[in-house]
């Protein structure tokens, strides 16, 4: 079904070509053919605005056949094909518009455009292609052609040609193509990872952090590189640039890093970079790894007296289940002092919680609201039956 919203960006070209088209009829026939054609124009206008599509394109084609040298019809009324799904018939009206004698160079640019992405919509890439990569050499429209090109290397996974045109993209508009770049390079190394040629995945990773120095991708795989090659150090510190980079990922990376800290035999590296996670990352994973290695290297004591400090401050449900479980395997541990300690995580985990949530958009609210403010509907917020309010 089309979407309302695209039906409203016709509504200015309509409107143009409506007075256009008005405006010639009254040049050449006088105010009978004027009001004949603003009589359809606004009808097919009223048509666009009620949702009637069908009724819409039979309007405008009526205005197409009276005036067939108007091409902004033409061009509307593909655009309705297009979005419709109906692309042979885009397609059809869009090859007549090319080659319609006495077009100007902006006009046919815009037909062959048109025509691309038709052939696009319909998945002949290879039709798109040439259209495009002929409109790039002539240096027409290239900002366009450019990123439906890239989009074609994608769909194909011919990263090396979409590389080639991010470049050429960026260099055409100087909008940074940087980190597109560094996936397309990214995937290149996953593809010789998987054929055994490290050489040249090493080679795209380094074109990849070239690209985008912050790009997590291209630090994960180094750091699978590395491992696969027993380099323990040269994982690690890819590992690390990863978490850096963007903490979300540290889930990803933390198993295999901690592995790599043992091989390696650095405890001391490893509680540093656990001590500095559990300050920046808002989960209790590091904190939990953490937790495990202090059992290891100092007892169950020191681990609990971290675990339930730091739980007092950041409560979850995963790190209370930790804490019991530890506390069981902690000889002399008072059993009062640990359910005083589980009261208090368990109040600041309800006083966290939402006690309600939109039905609609999922937004939580702690307190009740008839009109949701994340998505503005009505009486969709209601209470939540494990926290709530009861």
């Amino acid at each position: 079904m089309i979407e309302a919203w695209w039906l409203l960006l016709l509504v200015p070209a309509v409107g143009t070509l409506g007075w256009f088209m008005g405006r010639r009829a009254s040049e050449r026939r006088g105010g009978a053919r004027l009001s004949r054609l603003s009589a359809t124009y606004f009808r097919g206008l009223n048509y666009l605005l009620n949702e009637q599509q069908d009724k819409a394109i039979e309007v405008f084609l009526q205005i197409a056949e009276r005036d067939r040298e108007t091409l902004e019809t033409q061009f509307t009324l593909g655009t309705l094909f297009r979005r419709r799904g109906e692309v042979d018939r885009a397609i059809r009206l869009h090859q007549s518009v090319i080659s319609r004698p006495g077009l100007s160079d902006e006009q046919k640019t815009r037909a062959i455009l048109a025509l691309g992405e038709d052939y696009m919509r319909a998945g002949l890439l290879d039709r798109a292609e040439t259209l495009f990569t002929d409109l790039v050499k002539l240096g027409a429209a290239a900002p366009q052609a450019l990123r439906h090109l890239m989009s074609i290397y994608q769909a194909e996974r011919d990263w090396q040609q979409a590389i080639d045109h991010a470049r050429r993209y960026e260099q055409a508009t100087g909008e940074p193509m940087g980190r597109l770049i560094a996936q397309f390079e990214c995937e290149l190394a996953e593809k010789a990872r998987l054929q055994n040629d490290l050489a040249a995945a090493r080679e795209h990773l380094g074109r990849a952090n070239a690209a985008d120095a912050n790009s997590v991708r291209a630090a994960l795989l180094e750091g699978q590189l590395e491992l696969a090659a027993g380099n323990d150090l040269a994982a690690i510190r890819a590992y690390e640039r990863a978490a850096r980079q963007d903490i979300e990922f540290l889930p990803e990376v933390l198993a295999p890093l901690l592995a790599a800290y043992d091989r390696a035999g650095d405890p001391s590296r490893a509680r540093s970079f656990l001590l500095e996670m559990v300050e920046r990352y808002p989960g209790v994973s590091p904190a939990l790894a953490l937790c495990r290695r202090l059992e290891q290297e100092a007892g169950p004591k020191a681990a609990l007296d971290f675990l339930r400090n730091h739980l007092r401050e950041r409560p979850s449900i995963r790190g209370e289940a930790a804490l019991i479980e530890l506390a069981l395997r902690t000889e002399g541990e008072d059993p009062r002092g640990l359910l005083l300690t589980l009261r208090e995580i368990n109040e600041q985990l309800i006083v966290r919680s939402p006690g309600y949530r939109c039905q609609g958009c999922g937004f939580g609210a702690r307190a009740h609201h008839w009109q949701c403010p994340s998505c503005k509907q009505w009486a969709t917020i209601k209470p939540l039956p494990h926290v709530a309010v009861e």
